[in-house]
């Protein structure tokens, strides 16, 4: 099998050679570490060295796709958002029609062909893709998030008529990146953290009423083209997971290992027969502050726990430069390891 068959047939929960294997996205301090340590120079180099199996290029993540006659940005507020409790835009709307005046983004000032060709230059990898459509986070920071939060209760019709913009934005943008893509993708990977370490950042219910409606509705769009769908959220999300599941994701990512209930063991004795997990090796202990070997045994586990359909991957895409080269070297021959 080579890689794009590999981590197709475990997603589709098919019979595979062995268990995949994505380095993650390292953040940007933590490649020159790498590096060195391998003697690459291009992330690819590295990526093909270590046998990763996964390739993600997303629009709006690695290239420049918003081309506005005035520069705006997707989304733009007029002033930079340094954190997602900051007062957005609408803190203070109580009148849903306010919304319409606002100006949102729309497709026709996306530029995407530098996106489809970078996944024309994967011919034998795994290419995930698609707009990351956090809505989740875009309509939290028209708010602040803790205006977001009450204003569910107090002015639940603003905040879904601001929901529907930033998602329908995202709809028309995917629909339009999936024909073009065509078969140049396999899954829509797309994400939203809605979790904390201890738990959701709403109930269940508000969830139900927010973020169910339009999340299934984006699952829905990609496999309607023909893409597997996988879910990136941080956190513990194991109080929605069957929701999530019944909404039609093939695979839940990263699998925040030290999360309320995202364990390896409550993850399979719950879920494993329903859905394919990508991570799942503890970012914030054993990566970084574990031996070469303590890697290795944790890999070995989690894939005895989680297989056979598991993409043994870090507990957070963004492997950070606290995390020994060594470490990673050993993640990635335990995750080959037959």
């Amino acid at each position: 099998m080579n890689s794009r068959q590999r981590i197709s047939a475990l997603i589709a929960r098919e019979p595979a050679d062995h268990p995949g294997f994505w380095l993650g996205n390292p953040d940007w301090a933590a490649w020159p570490i790498l590096h060195e340590y391998f003697g690459t120079d291009l992330h690819e180099d590295l990526r093909v060295k270590l046998g990763d199996d996964f390739r993600w290029f997303a629009p709006g993540v690695h290239a420049t796709v918003y081309k506005h006659p005035t520069k705006r940005y997707l989304f733009d507020m007029g002033f930079d958002k340094v954190s997602h409790g900051q007062a957005g835009p609408f803190a203070d709307c109580e009148d849903p029609k306010a919304v319409e005046d606002y100006e949102w983004p729309v497709v026709d000032h996306l530029d995407l062909d530098a996106t489809i060709e970078g996944l024309q230059s994967f011919k034998e990898t795994y290419r995930a893709s698609g707009f990351w459509t956090a809505f989740y986070h875009h309509v939290m920071d028209f708010f602040g998030m803790e205006n977001y939060l009450v204003k569910m209760y107090t002015h639940p019709e603003v905040v879904h008529a601001v929901t529907n913009r930033v998602c329908q934005f995202f709809y028309d943008a995917n629909e339009l990146f999936f024909k073009e893509a065509g078969d140049y993708c396999e899954a829509f990977f797309f994400g939203n953290d809605f979790g904390t370490q201890r738990d959701l950042i709403m109930s269940p219910g508000l969830f139900d009423e927010f973020v169910m409606p339009w999340f299934k509705t984006f699952t829905d769009l990609g496999h309607r083209h023909g893409k597997q769908v996988i879910l990136h959220s941080c956190g513990s999300v194991y109080r929605v997971i069957p929701r999530l599941i019944d909404a039609g994701v093939d695979c839940l990512h990263p699998l925040q290992a030290q999360a309320a209930n995202m364990d390896a063991e409550t993850l399979a004795r719950e879920f494993g027969n329903k859905i394919t997990f990508l991570g799942g090796i503890d970012a914030q202990g054993t990566l970084p502050h574990g031996t070469p070997q303590d890697v290795r045994n944790e890999v070995f586990r989690v894939r005895k726990i989680l297989g056979p359909h598991v993409i043994i991957s870090p507990s957070h895409e963004a492997i950070l430069p606290d995390v020994p080269p060594e470490n990673v070297a050993a993640l990635a021959e335990a995750a080959h390891s037959h």
